[in-house]
């Protein structure tokens, strides 16, 4: 009996370790078809990285910093007040524009008194001008009607003398007249000389006066820009400047980052790109949060390999080609709420996984 038993056993052993090692493979089998559809249905890197605006906070004009209102990594609104530069020398200014603005005023003003002066004194020469040619029209009349009654014979002898009187006065009458209509003409052409001479003169003087004007706003504008106010909501950082320091235009001073709105920036594979749209799903393992996943979709593909748009693209139109897998970016943009306590900051390494649609 005991040589059978033993034989049975072995036999027994035998079939166990069979089934596990068919156990096993099946399990492997299925390990890998699942892994193969996995990686199939899912694409993912590690090079890739948090990106967001940077609002770089810089001076248009020069001058000494006259406060600071925020330090680094101050949380800020929208329109929060950031640096405040001296004004003093722009204030100087703009009261000199502003003294240069009423002195070409005052000379508007008194050129534009003239101009109606002037227009006056031409109205009134205008008017002397009617009266005298209506005092000519009537001696004219008043001569026509003494010669034809003394042709006539229709006055007495000693009215006819008084007709004769009466046409010389009315004769010298006319002379007069004559010489006030020519004497009044001539001021009025020099009246209207000097009306065209002011006039001109009030243009240009409008004209100066409106220069000196924007000569003012842009000085005004100038001592606006001594207050540097924070262009979104954002973190403060990289705050490179105190109180005191002299600054010049164009120099950064910090920068402001908005969390609210950031992205991820993943380099794939060129050959990992064939079934990737924008509108796909994507799962973020990001390295600083390893027990914790964001949600993202894919906003885009960019147009063409980093390496072609980096400072010196690759020439390869050379004997001694290799060819180089290249790598695409591709913009992930984060979900509504996904990270609502502003967890991710630029530049952190994240790990995306795109879920290829079947």
């Amino acid at each position: 009996m005991g040589p059978v038993r033993e034989m049975m056993n072995s036999q027994g052993r035998r079939k166990i370790a069979l089934l596990v090692f068919s156990a096993i493979v099946v399990l492997g089998i299925a390990g890998i078809l699942f892994y193969m559809s996995y990686l199939k249905s899912h694409v993912s890197t590690d090079d890739a990285f948090v990106a967001g605006k940077i609002h770089v906070i810089a001076s248009k004009v020069p001058g000494t910093v006259k406060a600071v209102h925020v330090h680094d990594n101050q949380s800020v609104k929208q329109g929060d007040l950031l640096v405040e530069i001296d004004s003093q020398d722009y204030d100087v200014r703009v009261r000199e524009a502003e003294s240069a603005v009423g002195a070409e005023s005052s000379k508007l003003a008194e050129i534009s008194s003239r101009v109606e002066v002037t227009r006056k004194q031409l109205r009134e020469f205008e008017y002397r001008l009617e009266s005298a040619r209506a005092n000519l029209k009537q001696a004219d009349l008043d001569l026509t009607r003494a010669r034809r009654l003394y042709k006539k014979e229709i006055l007495p002898e000693e009215k006819l003398e008084k007709a004769k009187t009466n046409y010389d006065v009315a004769r010298a009458r006319v002379d007069a007249v004559k010489e006030q209509l020519k004497q009044a003409e001539a001021a009025l052409e020099t009246q209207k000389a000097v009306i065209r001479q002011t006039d001109s003169a009030f243009q240009a003087q409008g004209s100066l006066l409106k220069q000196r004007q924007e000569v003012r706003k842009g000085e005004d504008l100038k001592r606006s820009y001594t207050r540097i106010y924070a262009p979104s909501d954002g973190y403060v950082t990289k705050k490179s400047l105190e109180v005191g320091n002299q600054i010049q235009a164009g120099q950064p001073l910090m920068a402001v980052v908005p969390l609210g709105d950031v992205w991820v920036v993943a380099n794939y594979k060129e050959t990992q790109l064939e079934r990737v749209k924008p509108g796909q799903k994507v799962n973020i393992r990001v390295d600083t949060y390893p027990g914790k996943a964001f949600e993202g979709v894919v906003d885009s593909i960019m147009a063409g390999t980093g390496s072609v748009f980096s400072l010196f693209p690759p020439e390869n139109a050379t004997g001694n080609f290799v060819k180089v897998v290249q790598r695409i970016p591709v913009k992930i943009v984060l979900k509504k709420g996904a990270d609502p306590e502003h967890k991710l900051r630029v530049g952190m390494s994240v790990e995306p996984t795109i879920i290829i649609d079947k």
